[in-house]
């Protein structure tokens, strides 16, 4: 992230650029990014943003993988400040099914049979953007995150209303992510309903049909850029960064 926060400032001179860090220290914000609920965390977020006079006339928000999707969360909640443009970098915005060779066999059956208890959901982050494609309604149910942000509870009208007011909503996908299963995930797809194999893109969705939280919308008026990077999940340039994301978007 200090990497990211200097190519910004050294491209983009006398702009104003924070990081956001959960917690007293990099050990704590650590530890917070595997452990604690994420509701509370972006709420945390929330009135970090509020309290920031240097952002009362709006800003530009970068995601990195699962920060990505918790950024669509303070956009969809949180408006004041207003985000501007928001940018995901490998965020599964439809959740996860598996974590490919990141995980072991353990690690995957606990998440396949457990996740959705309530200590689980309350307690590990990852557990609280788990997606059942095979249980959906077990998911829908159940999910104290994810599928609240998503509208697949209920259609939270704000919550449609504050995502559209985006100027632009930029997700990066890594067309060899060995991370983010399934990939499509990163640019709003996932694995049709009932089965973990065949994988529907954004506009095959309920999601996007039903406009759950406006895509549709936002699709029709130019407001979605889906941005490919031909590599492993967050492997990317400086160069790249700099070309296809901070000279495009970050004005």
């Amino acid at each position: 992230m200090t990497d990211l926060k200097n190519l910004i400032k050294q491209n983009k001179p006398g702009i104003c650029v924070r990081s956001i860090m959960i917690g007293e220290s990099i050990e704590a914000d650590r530890e917070f990014s595997f452990n604690g609920n994420v509701n509370d965390q972006v709420e945390e977020v929330c009135q970090m943003l509020a309290k920031d006079r240097k952002l009362k006339n709006g800003y530009h928000a970068i995601g990195i993988s699962q920060g990505g999707l918790f950024f669509r969360a303070v956009a969809q909640r949180c408006p004041s400040p207003p985000m501007k443009n928001l940018i995901t970098i490998g965020s599964p915005h439809q959740g996860i099914y598996g974590c490919g060779s990141a995980c072991k066999y353990f690690i995957q059956w606990w998440f396949r049979h457990l996740v959705y208890y309530s200590y689980f959901q309350h307690r590990y982050v990852s557990a609280q953007y788990w997606h059942d494609p095979r249980k959906e309604a077990t998911y829908r149910q159940h999910s104290i995150f994810l599928a609240d942000i998503n509208n697949e509870k209920e259609i939270n009208e704000t919550y449609r209303r504050n995502l559209q007011k985006l100027k632009n909503f930029v997700m990066v996908k890594f067309l060899r992510d060995s991370i983010v299963h399934p990939r499509e995930s990163q640019w709003f797809g996932f694995y049709a309903p009932g089965q973990s194999h065949v994988v529907l893109p954004l506009r095959e969705t309920r999601t996007y049909k039903e406009d759950r939280l406006g895509l549709k919308q936002m699709d029709n008026a130019g407001k979605l850029h889906f941005v490919p990077v031909d590599g492993d999940h967050l492997y990317y340039g400086g160069n790249w960064f700099l070309e296809e994301i901070v000279k495009k978007f970050i004005v």
